[in-house]
């Protein structure tokens, strides 16, 4: 084929309109479909992060606001009320802890700290937060912040491209309202 002809039918088959749309179909409904499933899934993934974002808000309020001593079956209840919020009986994980601050050595140190539920987590120790000073608040010497961390295993329910599951972590801190410091004396001490 020489080149004048093979420019010639090149010009023709892109300025033809006969045919059918049975080539583009094939092409691009797999996509379409690939991409509706993808949305769908992304949208559910944000859905449940902010879900266990609220539930994880609603719990660190609740401690918060606590003036009575708190003991082991609070947080049990903690961790109920948020499998309660977050509508998920799976695999969750609650880390509660307080932390103190101590202005003369510029360091923080943990309190007391629990886990509910079964995860990867484990009690924070004061080594974990001595000069986490990046990602805790600047605190008053003596001042406590209470932090309820979550874990949560997001399994995708459509095959849209992404891991089998996903690991959902949510992180909030507060400080006492009515109280100074939260005293749980039920609960170990981590060093």
């Amino acid at each position: 084929m020489t080149y004048a002809r093979l420019k010639s039918f090149l010009l023709r088959f892109r300025d033809g309109v006969q045919g059918t749309i049975t080539v583009e179909a094939v092409v691009i409904v797999p996509i379409l479909f690939w991409a509706l499933q993808a949305t769908f899934e992304i949208f559910e993934m944000y859905r449940y992060k902010s879900v266990r974002e609220k539930a994880t808000y609603t719990v660190t309020d609740m401690i918060s606001r606590e003036q009575a001593v708190i003991d082991q079956p609070f947080l049990d209840g903690a961790k109920q009320l948020f499998d309660e919020f977050t509508n998920d009986l799976g695999e969750n994980q609650l880390r509660v802890t307080v932390v103190t601050f101590d202005s003369s050595t510029n360091e923080y140190s943990v309190v007391w700290s629990q886990i509910r539920g079964t995860g990867p987590m484990s009690p924070l120790q004061t080594s974990d937060v001595a000069t986490d000073h990046a990602s805790l608040p600047t605190l008053g010497n003596g001042r406590h912040l209470i932090i309820v961390e979550s874990w949560s295993n997001y399994e995708p329910r459509l095959n849209a491209g992404f891991e089998p599951s996903v690991p959902v972590t949510t992180r909030v801190f507060t400080g006492p309202r009515f109280v100074e410091n939260i005293q749980c004396p039920s609960c170990t001490p981590s060093s």
